[in-house]
């Protein structure tokens, strides 16, 4: 009895921090700052459906969504240096992603319940919605829209999604359209930077992306496309400077990687870490700011 407890410890310890693993938490805090956007200047931290929301949109949302795509992509994580950790995600054992499918529903269903008891059928419809576009993403149709570029791009619109589960859980006005269109250009630019650091393990298991077929210098392009619309739609709508000059920075960095220096070559696994880090470190410190001045929630 006792010989096998340390086993079983080791065995659950294990099995928990995979689980943990599969939400990605490197990714928690880009979900959480789409969350509280619809929540600028809105006093919620005694609020038990503020604290769900910051519970599902990190947890329970990085849970349905990576856990559904490491199911699908087991083999291209095979050939990535960045999977199996707490950052970048888990690469699951054939027994682990087994289980996978009915553990995602485990997880969902409570939140489900909880959200259609305080917020009605409609939160069946956002859930539905939810389901949709990961499984359009995935699955459908073959070999889902992650294969099928740019419509991978364009797949992430439903990142806004969390927007709107913001403002119907917390009760507050939905945030205005530009809100909407500066988030879905965001949400498509950080899945391009994506796509371009896995672009070495995509074409290795011969996974279509946009960043694949344009290569890594032009996708680069792309991207500082993105972040220069982000500029000026933040500069134009919002008036604000402090963001709208920080992705401008961000746009002439990149076009000097992909002009001087990395260019067509790969980053490292070091180099993506320190990227990754860097940008949640940045979220989590202009939390507060954004909250305090509804900088991208309300129109100047």
């Amino acid at each position: 009895m006792t010989s096998g407890q340390p086993s079983a410890s080791i065995s659950w310890r294990a099995e928990f921090q995979y689980l943990l693993k599969v939400s990605r938490p490197g990714f928690w805090l880009t979900a959480v700052w789409f969350y509280l956007l619809p929540l600028a200047q809105v006093r919620l931290l005694d609020s038990g459906r503020f604290w769900l929301g910051i519970v599902y949109t990190s947890f329970g949302l990085g849970f349905i969504l990576y856990g559904w795509n490491d199911l699908v992509d087991a083999e291209t994580d095979r050939f990535n240096p960045r999977k199996d950790s707490f950052l970048f995600g888990a690469r699951g054992t054939p027994a682990q992603l087994a289980r996978l499918p009915w553990q995602i529903a485990v997880v969902q269903a409570p939140f489900l319940a909880v959200f259609v008891w305080l917020e009605g059928p409609r939160m069946l419809a956002w859930m539905a919605a939810l389901v949709l576009a990961t499984f359009l993403y995935n699955t459908w149709p073959p070999p889902g829209l992650k294969g099928r570029p740019p419509f991978e791009l364009l797949n992430q619109l439903g990142y806004l999604l969390v927007f709107v589960l913001s403002s119907w859980l917390n009760q507050v006005p939905e945030l205005p359209w530009p809100t909407f269109v500066f988030g879905a250009l965001f949400a498509m630019h950080s899945h391009l930077f994506g796509e371009i650091m896995d672009v070495g393990p995509d074409r290795a298991a011969g996974r279509r992306t946009t960043a694949a077929l344009l290569g890594v210098r032009r996708a680069k392009f792309l991207l500082v496309g993105f972040l220069a619309v982000e500029s000026a739609l933040v500069l134009h709508w919002f008036k604000n400077p402090v963001i709208g000059g920080g992705l401008a920075v961000a746009a002439g960095w990149f076009l000097l990687d992909a002009l001087v220096l990395w260019r067509e070559q790969n980053y490292t696994t070091a180099q993506m870490k320190f990227f990754f880090l860097a940008w949640n470190a940045a979220a989590l410190a202009s939390m507060v700011w954004i909250w305090r001045t509804a900088a991208l929630s309300v129109l100047r």
